[in-house]
C-alpha cells in the first residue's frame, strides 16, 4: 500500500472559538454558545469548548442545555467565519503548494506534506506542529492534526484521537488499524457512517469497525453495491484517493450537475423524493445528449439557521444513465453522513462523463434486459419531449413534498 504524509487539520469548536477570540475571550473559560437567540427550540451551530467539557454537545436544542449552565448567547456571523478560514488556508499555503491542499469544509482541511519534509528537514510531526502554532500565533485559533499515510487515516486520527490529546496532534498508520480504527464503536463515530448508515449495519449485526472489516466484502457489495466494498476498504485502513487526483478532477472533468434550494425544511423522510426527481432529470439530460457516467457527486446543505452540510463523491465500476443505480449512490451517500438536520439544498453531480456509443453490458443483466430497459428509457423521453415533461410523471411526484411539476412549470414543462 502507498505511504504518504498528510495532514488533517480542524479548527477546533470553530464558530464558538472564532466570536470568542473577537471578543478577546479564551473559548477555554468562556460558556458561549453560538445560536439564534431569538429562537426558542434553535439548534447550537457550536459551543465553546468549555461547555463541551461539561458535557454539552455542538448540535443540541437550546432548551436541552441544564437550567443551572450559564452562558453567552451570540449570534452566527458567516463572513466571520468565512474571514477567518481564508486565513488559516493563507497559512497552509505559506507551507505547501495549493496543489497539495484539499480544503474539506470551512474549518477542515487535507496537506498532503510528503513532497515538502525533505525541504523543511522536519517530519510530520513536527511541521504539524509548526502549522498549528502559527495558525494560533497568526488567527488565535486552536487547531488539532491527524496525521495518516492516507486521507483516511488522518482524518479519522484527527476525529478519534488527536481532540483529547494535549498536543492536538495524533498519528494512525497501518500498524494501527487492528489496535485503534477496528475498535471504534458506535459505528457512527467513524467518518462515512452516519446514524442512519449505522442503523442498517447494525441490523445486520455490525457494530463496531472491526466487524465490518472482517465480514464478507462480497456481501457487502452485493448489499451496498460499489461502495460496499469501498466501506468494506476503509474499514481495513485502505484509501488509494490523492490529493492531486482531487484537484485534477475539479479542473478537468466534464460533468452535469444539478441543484435545488427548498422552500421548506426537509428531513429523512420526504427528501429521498427530492433527490429522486434531480436524479431522474440528470439521467433524461445523459440519455438526451448521448452520455453515460461513472462519478456521482451529491450534497446537501443545512438550513442557513444551522450551516453546514456535506459533498461527497463516488466512482463506479461501470458506466451508467440508469436512475435506480444513480438514484442508490446518492442515498448511499444520504445515509453515511446525513445528521438530522432540517435541509434547504440538494446537489447532484454526474461525471467521467463518456459518449454512449455502445451498449453496457454487467454481470447481473442480458442484453435483451438491458435492450428493454432503453426502449423503455426513451418511449418516456419521446412522450415527454412531446407533449411536456409533466404529460408523464411517476405516482410520487403527486405527493405534497414533490417539488418536480412546479419545477417543470417554471422551466416551460407544459407546450401548447
Amino acid at each position: 500500500m502507498e505511504k504518504r504524509n498528510i495532514l488533517c487539520i480542524d479548527l477546533k469548536s470553530f464558530f464558538a472559538s472564532c466570536e470568542c477570540v473577537e471578543r478577546h475571550l479564551d473559548p477555554y473559560t468562556t460558556p458561549l454558545v453560538v445560536c439564534d437567540p431569538n429562537q426558542k427550540g434553535a439548534i447550537t451551530l457550536a459551543v465553546t469548548p468549555y461547555l463541551k467539557k461539561q458535557g454539552i454537545k455542538g448540535r443540541t436544542r437550546v432548551y436541552d442545555i441544564p437550567k443551572h449552565i450559564k452562558y453567552i448567547k451570540v449570534p452566527p456571523r458567516m463572513r466571520l467565519y468565512q474571514q477567518k478560514s481564508k486565513e488559516v488556508i493563507s497559512i497552509f499555503l505559506d507551507f505547501i503548494a495549493e496543489e497539495d491542499i484539499h480544503v474539506y469544509s470551512i474549518d477542515e482541511a487535507f496537506l498532503d506534506v510528503t513532497d515538502y519534509l525533505h525541504l523543511y528537514n522536519q517530519t510530520d510531526y513536527e511541521l504539524a506542529t509548526t502549522i498549528l502554532n502559527t495558525i494560533f500565533k497568526k488567527t488565535g485559533l486552536t487547531a488539532t492534526a491527524g496525521l495518516g499515510p492516507n486521507m483516511l487515516l488522518a482524518k479519522v486520527a484527527m476525529d478519534i484521537e488527536a481532540k483529547n490529546n494535549k498536543d492536538n496532534i495524533a498519528y494512525w498508520d497501518y500498524s494501527d488499524v487492528e489496535t485503534k480504527l477496528w475498535k471504534i464503536t458506535p459505528l457512527s463515530k467513524m467518518w462515512g457512517i452516519g446514524p442512519r448508515m449505522e442503523k442498517r449495519l447494525n441490523a445486520i449485526g455490525l457494530y463496531s469497525i472491526g466487524d465490518i472489516a472482517t465480514y464478507d466484502k462480497f456481501k457487502l457489495k452485493n448489499m451496498f453495491g460499489v461502495m460496499g466494498t469501498d466501506l468494506w476498504l476503509h474499514c481495513n485502513g485502505i484509501d488509494p484517493t490523492r490529493i492531486k487526483d482531487l484537484k485534477d478532477q475539479e479542473v478537468k472533468d466534464k460533468s452535469f450537475s444539478h441543484s435545488q434550494v427548498l422552500f421548506k425544511d426537509y428531513f429523512a423522510f420526504n427528501t429521498p423524493i427530492i433527490i429522486y426527481e434531480m436524479v431522474d432529470v440528470l439521467c433524461r439530460r445523459l440519455r438526451s445528449e448521448k452520455y453515460l457516467c461513472k462519478g456521482i457527486g451529491f450534497g446537501i446543505s443545512y438550513s442557513k439557521k444551522i450551516g453546514g452540510g456535506f459533498y461527497h463523491s463516488q466512482k463506479l465500476d461501470t458506466l451508467t444513465n440508469e436512475a435506480e443505480v444513480i438514484y442508490k449512490v446518492c442515498m448511499f451517500i444520504f445515509d453515511q453522513y446525513y445528521n438530522n438536520l432540517p435541509i434547504r439544498k440538494v446537489s447532484i453531480s454526474l461525471s467521467h462523463l463518456v459518449e454512449n456509443t455502445q451498449v453496457q453490458l454487467n454481470l447481473f443483466e442480458s442484453f435483451e434486459e438491458i435492450e428493454t430497459k432503453e426502449r423503455i428509457n426513451s418511449t418516456i423521453d419521446e412522450i415527454t419531449n412531446r407533449f411536456g415533461k409533466n404529460s408523464l410523471l411517476k405516482a410520487s411526484s403527486l405527493l405534497k413534498d414533490s417539488t418536480i411539476m412546479d419545477r417543470n412549470n417554471k422551466i416551460g414543462g407544459h407546450r401548447a
